[in-house]
């Protein structure tokens, strides 16, 4: 039996160099399932998303997704890409499994956890409050740095790194710190600044955008008090659940986010194109 990739509708394209097609997963030209191929968003038409691939139930467990995966790889190079990517779901681990059969590499993901009713208390001698504006400038420029370097070390160029971190910064903080809904705060400790916290209200609940400890304070625990911060803020502001990202790699963030209760809800991998 072979399995293909059979075109559901004409190859879209923009005037920027976007694509994106729709694919029918035929074995026999008997169609098993689905899968969306595009170029992406941020990172332009050099890198490709796998937006979605499914495989009907009866026909699951025999190689469909693998080859419809490598096929899609394969309509990748012909678009040039160099990279490709895709996010699972975290209750999906067949298909995380698959990913990582097919080379994918985890560069981040996304956890989550359900907010207690009452805030935390705060190590006794930490205090929180909000980032000046005098602080705000140069708190930023650091910001994007860090986030540009996480980027560059997970596959991107550091051009498409910076623009990147350029964007992000300038849609989610579009008025800085005066931004609606989003608290930029300092921790403090014995009257010395030690960590700085981003948190953002949304929809779906609170959003723990960068926390940082100055580096002369780190493995002291204003980790996790920064993080406890970012609760008592979300529950005061009504939120119910709060989520974040940590990138692969990061072992200390991640094992800090686990002990706190947080889960993963969503696997980001990339795959480089020889």
């Amino acid at each position: 039996m072979t399995t293909t990739l059979r075109p559901t509708e004409p190859l879209q394209r923009t005037a920027d160099g976007s694509r994106s097609r729709h694919y029918a997963v035929c074995v026999n030209s008997r169609p098993v399932g689905t899968l969306h191929l595009a170029t992406h968003p941020v990172f332009g038409p050099a890198v490709a998303q796998v937006l979605d691939l499914r495989i009907d139930e009866p026909d699951r467990g025999r190689g469909r997704g693998t080859v419809a995966a490598l096929a899609a790889e394969e309509v990748a190079r012909s678009w040039n890409c160099r990279r490709v990517e895709a996010s699972v779901p975290a209750d999906e681990p067949g298909l995380l499994r698959l990913a990582s059969a097919l080379g994918y590499v985890e560069r981040n993901r996304n956890m989550a956890k359900t907010l207690p009713r009452r805030p935390p208390e705060l190590p006794a001698g930490s205090t929180g409050r909000r980032m000046t504006e005098a602080e705000y400038g140069p708190w930023l420029e650091l910001a994007k740095e860090r986030y540009a370097r996480t980027v560059i070390e997970r596959g991107a160029t550091p051009e498409e790194a910076r623009a990147k971190a350029d964007r992000d910064h300038a849609v989610l903080l579009p008025e800085g710190i005066a931004t609606p809904d989003v608290l930029v705060s300092v921790l403090e400790h014995g009257g010395e600044t030690v960590g700085t916290l981003w948190l953002a209200q949304r929809p779906d609940g609170a959003y723990v955008y960068d926390v940082e400890i100055a580096p002369d304070h780190r493995g002291r625990g204003h980790g996790r008090t920064l993080m406890l911060l970012a609760e008592a803020d979300s529950i005061a502001a009504g939120a119910t659940r709060i989520g974040l990202n940590v990138f692969a790699g990061n072992t200390p963030a991640l094992r800090l986010y686990e002990s706190l209760g947080y889960e993963p809800t969503r696997h980001h991998l990339y795959k480089q194109l020889l």
